[in-house]
């Protein structure tokens, strides 16, 4: 008597091989598993999420840092006093292993949607801890050489807010799909209920976080405000050398209203434009006087200055990576500039019927223009035939000897103090200028000045808040800003916030209802009727093979103890037939 045994023909799986094979190695069928995760790959997950959502915090960052991210890689020269583009690895590296880190995730979550076994492979296991610890070491190196840029984040959230709302609303409801499945298995535990749980309570946080945002750009459209005038800060450094004629004449053809530079003294009396406290970076120093490479800007004479190159090392290190961008005659014009005295820039200012914005440092106890630093510079004021009324000048020092110059400064300070000190405008970095702040300064005819804007989204923000002018490395860039990038009214962003909360929550219950409901059909059955009945619907030209897990050794229903098997392969059909057997 001979039994036969089913015959197993298993169907090609191409989706799933490829999901479990590149997360898990498991190319194989036998090699997969609907188990549960164990603990150890479940850790591995929540490493995993947490990579992901440090380096989506880590990406956010450097999205919203471009508006001075020169000024990281000056923070860079301070501390090694080498110039080199240090973002170039950095957003390199965040660029790949953020790719890198979501197609995992996406990975992931497809084994959870499918019932699959979370097994990482150990090389990914790598990859994402090199990830997560390369994130952390850029994080470090941040908060140790610019750890002021943190404040961007806030001030990005003015801007941000409306729009990272809908977006985490849109996420947190599609991962309800795999919390409802896990959830409302008929074994309950006290893990699901607590998933449950904290699920819940992060939904609600987010369905009432923008009753915490403060954004200025929404506002009734009559209620804005003239544009802010763009100053061009050490002229346009993105398309010539900083503090040169030439960049000056840039930014004078892209619209600024003023010209802002940084002013110091040579030992001869002389105001010159130069921002750094050496010459290394921005001049030929090294060559022309290489034992005096380190010494103080201020501590040459004019002859000495003037003798030196002040634009070769904008095209070489292409600060901007706009040098590639200059015609031929620009990069002969840039390649021959010399340091720019303060004569010279008032001069230019005073033909375009501009302002002027000087940042003067003063020069130290020892310098022989210790002393009379304020008269050199009214000096050249007076002899750049340029109005007093158009200069504006910091720092606020030295009140009771300016006659005719608007006096600013760079401090944050109250109105009080303001007034006492009889001060019109405030020059402020753009993380200590929130919006309730400028708002009280505007209220007390106070001018507000913020700086560096170099972004539209910055811009947009800034010009809804009411300031009355920015200073810009890109005057380029700003120019293309006529409006706000985006304007809402109080009635449209309460409309599209409650309406989207409500969708949310209506796709949630309806997800948590379909998943009971899914789950008590599939409890009504028993396997064998299951598997019969998906065997039935299929038509003989969609199936070609068995069903994976179509496999029968015997049915005691009182037929007979043994089967005899037919395959008809002109139709795909497995087909079983009960009864004795021959030999």
């Amino acid at each position: 008597m001979v039994k036969h045994q089913p015959l197993q023909v298993y169907e090609k799986q191409v989706f799933l091989s490829f999901v479990t094979g590149v997360y898990g190695w498991r190319w194989k069928r036998y090699q997969r598993s609907q188990d549960d995760s164990s603990r150890w790959e479940c850790s591995w997950f929540i490493i995993l999420c947490s990579s992901f959502l440090l380096l989506l915090f880590w990406a956010y960052f450097w999205v919203v840092a471009q508006n001075d991210i020169n000024e990281f890689n000056m923070s860079v020269y301070n501390h090694s006093g080498h110039w080199s583009d240090e973002t170039i690895p950095l957003l390199a590296s965040t660029t790949i292993g953020f790719t890198y880190i979501t197609f995992l995730m996406v990975l992931a979550f497809f084994h959870i949607s499918l019932g699959q076994q979370l097994n990482l492979y150990w090389v990914h296991k790598i990859g994402v801890l090199a990830t997560l610890l390369t994130t952390i070491s850029g994080i470090v190196s941040v908060e140790e050489l610019w750890k002021d840029e943190w404040h961007i984040l806030v001030v990005s959230l003015q801007s941000t807010a409306p729009f990272l709302h809908i977006g985490a609303l849109t996420s947190f409801t599609a991962i309800s799909w795999l919390i409802a499945g896990y959830v409302v298995r008929r074994d309950r535990s006290t893990f699901q209920v607590m998933v449950l749980i904290v699920y819940a309570l992060l939904l609600l946080a987010l369905y009432l976080a923008p009753l915490t945002f403060t954004c200025p750009c929404i506002m009734d459209r009559h209620s804005l405000t003239h544009r802010p005038e763009v100053i061009g800060r050490r002229g346009a450094p993105m398309l010539a050398p900083e503090n040169t004629l030439v960049s000056f004449n840039r930014a004078l053809q892209h619209g600024v209203s003023s010209l802002e530079a940084d002013v110091s003294i040579s030992v001869d009396g002389v105001p010159f434009l130069m921002r750094d406290s050496t010459l290394r970076r921005t001049t030929d120093v090294s060559k022309v006087f290489p034992s005096k490479q380190y010494d103080e800007a201020s501590s040459f004479n004019w002859t000495e200055i003037r003798s030196l190159n002040a634009g070769q090392w904008f095209l070489e290190s292409d600060p901007y990576w706009t040098a590639k961008t200059l015609t031929s005659r620009d990069r002969t014009r840039i390649a021959n500039q010399t340091v720019c005295s303060l004569v010279e820039m008032l001069r230019l200012a005073s033909r375009a019927n501009s302002s002027a914005v000087l940042d003067i440092r003063r020069p130290p106890p020892d310098h022989p223009r210790h002393r009379s630093w304020f008269m050199d510079t009214l000096w050249a004021v007076q002899k750049a035939g340029i109005s007093k009324e158009r200069v504006t000048w910091t720092p606020d020092t030295d009140r009771g000897r300016v006659r005719g110059l608007q006096q600013g400064t760079n401090e944050k300070l109250s109105i009080k103090e303001i007034r006492q000190r009889g001060i019109t405008s405030l020059n402020l970095h753009y993380s200590e200028a929130n919006h309730e702040d400028i708002e009280e300064y505007l209220a007390n005819n106070v001018s507000v000045t913020v700086y560096p804007v170099n972004e539209p989204w910055l811009y947009s923000i800034l010009w809804c808040s009411g300031v009355h002018s920015v200073s810009s490395d890109a005057p380029q860039v700003l120019r293309k800003v006529p409006y706000p990038i985006w304007l809402m009214s109080h009635h449209a962003f309460n409309f599209i916030w409650i309406t989207s909360d409500l969708v949310s929550l209506s796709v949630v219950i309806g997800i948590f209802c379909y998943q009971k409901w899914k789950m008590s059909g599939m409890q009504n059955y028993n396997p064998e009727q299951i598997m019969l009945s998906a065997v039935t619907r299929r038509t003989s030209r969609e199936v070609n093979v068995m069903k994976e897990k179509l496999i029968f050794s015997e049915i005691n229903n009182g037929v007979g103890s043994a089967e005899e098997l037919s395959l008809y392969p002109e139709n795909g059909f497995a087909r079983y037939s009960h009864g004795g057997h021959r030999h």
